[in-house]
């Protein structure tokens, strides 16, 4: 059986729409039917369910309120509700799919970073999600751990759907163009996570985004090319936030690449993407 955690969120929903798409049954649970950071509510879910894949989408993402008013629950969620999922899992026998995050690194590299490079996550949201993946590793026997950056998809709030929403009404936009990272879309991700299991990959930590690398300003001028309205690049310090955000976050995805599993450039899918929510 397949199971789903965060099946609400940006991630579980597209998931689950390419699971439904393949006509395959499972699971899908999100903080309304399974509170994940309740030790003993999972551990009933799986002993009654007995998962054999767990697709392990179930976050607090709010990088900002984790620096602050949010930090108790990002570590709830991120980490105590990571490992929960990972001793029930290990204790009926089921590969974990765990999704964590470029902000493990701290964007200080000048070259991508490859998936055992050394981490060091310079806000709380990075911290936590680190944490995650050192519980996984810890006590899951069999686990992928896929990290991702700049997400972006149909079932949620994204970059893509700000910078539409801003160009609406608004003649031009500021961007900033000293933050580089990898766009991902939703969809990418999903089906590699699938591909992963399907095809049985060696476990492991990967890295998944859309090939090739840009700004956040670029990203911008992509999604906003054939509207009326102009893009300019600035320096992050024009946008101050609470927490700290990498300078460069491109990882390396020369592992997930030599598996077979083809991967679209960000441009490919952005273009792919907007053409669905046409």
């Amino acid at each position: 059986m397949i199971l789903i955690t965060g099946a609400k969120g940006q991630l579980g929903r597209e998931l689950s729409a390419l699971l439904n798409e393949k006509n395959l049954s499972f699971i899908g649970i999100d903080r309304d039917e399974l509170d994940i950071t309740d030790k003993d509510d999972v551990d009933i879910f799986f002993e009654k369910n007995k998962p054999t894949i767990v697709y392990h989408c179930a976050a607090y993402t709010a990088v900002d309120p984790a620096e602050d008013e949010g930090k108790e629950l990002n570590w709830l969620v991120n980490v105590d509700g990571t490992r929960n999922i990972a001793e029930a899992s290990e204790k009926v026998g089921a590969k974990v799919i765990y999704i964590s995050t470029d902000y493990v690194f701290d964007g200080e590299n000048q070259e991508m970073y490859q998936v055992d490079h050394e981490v060091n996550p310079k806000n709380e949201y990075g911290k936590a999600k680190l944490a995650g993946e050192e519980a996984v590793k810890e006590i899951v026997s069999n686990y992928y751990i896929i990290r991702t950056s700049w997400v972006f998809g149909k079932f949620g709030k994204n970059f893509v759907f700000t910078m539409k929403k801003l160009a609406e009404d608004r003649p031009k936009l500021t961007v900033v163009d000293d933050q580089f990272g990898r766009p991902t879309w939703t969809r990418t991700l999903a089906e590699f996570m699938m591909y992963a299991t399907d095809n049985e990959i060696e476990f492991g930590i990967y890295h998944l985004s859309n090939d090739e690398s840009c700004s956040w300003y670029e990203f911008a001028k992509e999604i906003l090319k054939d509207e009326n309205v102009v893009v300019e690049p600035v320096d992050s310090s024009q946008f101050p936030q609470k927490a700290t955000r990498p300078k460069y976050s491109v990882m390396d995805l020369s592992k997930a690449k030599a598996t077979g599993f083809e991967i679209p450039t960000w441009k490919d899918a952005l273009f792919d993407f907007l053409n669905e929510i046409k």
